[in-house]
């Protein structure tokens, strides 16, 4: 008897492969039409649009993931995973050719085959603070 959450597990691994891969046209084919992603870029459009548009917020980056963990029940499928990348720029913060390692988890609710929903919890706190951005305290008087 095969198990029947194996064929969701492999499908959240495969999206991370897709995605260090670059390969759009593939994890579009694996998407549902009204996918949604929550906790990524804001006012992504549903379904595989929203992946072209999320890819499109990328900029240049060459980046691989490795998956640490899958664990499944039902439709619902968490990987915990490390990004290792180079990109010209991250929320604002210039690269400047340093290379990012993070940590991140990824909710896909899976639908018939497809990833319908995507929650996404990232490091990107820890990331940005390896590009070189600095947390100041206010400035005495200015609260």
């Amino acid at each position: 008897m095969t198990c029947p959450l194996r064929p969701n597990k492999l499908l959240a691994r495969r999206w991370l492969e897709l995605v260090s891969d670059h390969r759009v046209d593939e994890l579009c084919a694996t998407t549902a039409p009204g996918w949604r992603m929550h906790g990524g870029p804001p006012g992504l459009p549903p379904g595989p649009a929203g992946v072209r548009a999320l890819f499109a917020t990328f900029g240049p980056i060459d980046q691989h993931w490795t998956v640490d963990e899958v664990v499944a029940e039902g439709d619902v499928v968490v990987v915990r995973a490390t990004n290792t990348c180079m990109q010209d720029r991250f929320l604002g913060v210039h690269g400047r050719g340093r290379p990012q390692t993070f940590a991140a988890m990824f909710m896909h609710r899976i639908a018939d085959g497809l990833v319908a929903e995507t929650w996404r919890v990232a490091d990107d706190l820890g990331r940005v603070l390896q590009l070189g951005a600095r947390i100041e305290p206010p400035a005495p008087g200015a609260e």
